[in-house]
């Protein structure tokens, strides 16, 4: 049975992609620091050690890692940017060893689409230079650089995934980590007004965090993609703040905008033929679709 090791495997995108490689009949552990009994295989530990790395590729000896585990969202990089970089930055190069030293086939790597920042010609492109904002993206964009390095100095082969604002059941509602449509539903639920950003004009291309799954599971298993290659995985469609606020509770839903915020963009919008090309993939839910799902189950 064919090993799979995913980093984050208690995360929102983690446990959803554990979940689909069982389906699947993989063989698959977790690597967290939050404690799980979801999987057959659980490994905790923080990537920041690289003994923990290490024990556990060479006690599990993967075939394939996604590394899904981060310190995600921007506002909390702005507060804590050590911690950011640290488990971002160095808990990748910690797992990217390892790998190399292990024989693993291939590495996954969970981008972010931050790292496009402030360009502001849509939509987004793999070939643009990158813009970041935040800490955050600084700090996704340096370790895509280093499984870069892996594999044209290593011979590691690796894809790389640039999520657009992933959405869908298990996404965070509360706390620091939290998303803007965990937030809506949260706050439709418990029949609180929207707290929108201003000017509520911003907007973002959301991707159902099942269509993510399937991006890396083609990622996996495909032998077109070994060379470190930067793929975009998004709808190709974006929404404003505004206007998902109208779909989750309806044009008249009560509504109030508070603090702005710094360091992030002003818009995204996810050019997604590479991943047609080279995946054959592409986003099977609508968002419209997506949001109902959610409502009926908040």
């Amino acid at each position: 049975m064919t090993k799979v090791l995913v980093t984050g495997g208690a995360g929102f995108i983690g446990s959803h992609i554990i979940e689909k490689l069982k389906e699947k009949g993989y063989e698959v552990a977790s690597l967290d620091v939050r404690i799980s009994d979801d999987f057959s295989v659980y490994h905790y530990g923080n990537i920041c050690h690289y003994d923990t790395v290490q024990r556990c590729l060479s006690g599990f000896l993967p075939e394939y890692v996604i590394h899904c585990a981060a310190l995600a969202r921007i506002q909390p990089s702005l507060q804590n940017p050590v911690e950011t970089y640290r488990t971002n930055v160095l808990g990748t190069v910690n797992l990217l060893e390892a790998s190399r030293r292990v024989g693993v086939k291939k590495f996954i790597y969970s981008g972010s689409s931050s790292a496009y920042g402030a360009n502001t010609k849509m939509p987004l492109k793999e070939t643009m230079k990158p813009e970041p904002l935040n800490p955050y993206a600084y700090s996704k964009l340096m370790a895509e650089m280093a499984t870069g390095q892996y594999v044209k100095n290593f011979g590691l082969k690796a894809t790389i995934l640039r999520y657009f604002n992933v959405y869908g059941p298990g996404q965070p509602s509360e706390g620091q980590y939290a998303t803007v449509i965990g937030i809506f539903l949260r706050q439709l639920k418990n029949n609180e007004p929207f707290t929108i950003v201003p000017d509520g004009n911003q907007s973002r291309d959301f991707t159902w965090v099942g269509d993510v799954v399937r991006a890396n599971i083609l990622a996996m298993e495909s032998d077109k993609v070994n060379n470190g290659e930067v793929i975009n995985i998004g709808s190709g469609k974006n929404y404003s703040i505004l206007e998902i606020a109208d779909i989750i509770g309806g044009n008249d839903y009560p509504r109030k905008m508070i603090e702005p915020r710094i360091g992030e963009a002003k818009e995204t919008l996810a050019h997604i033929s590479k991943a047609k090309k080279l995946l054959d993939w592409e986003p099977k839910m609508s968002f419209e679709k997506g949001i109902e799902i959610l409502k009926i189950n908040c």
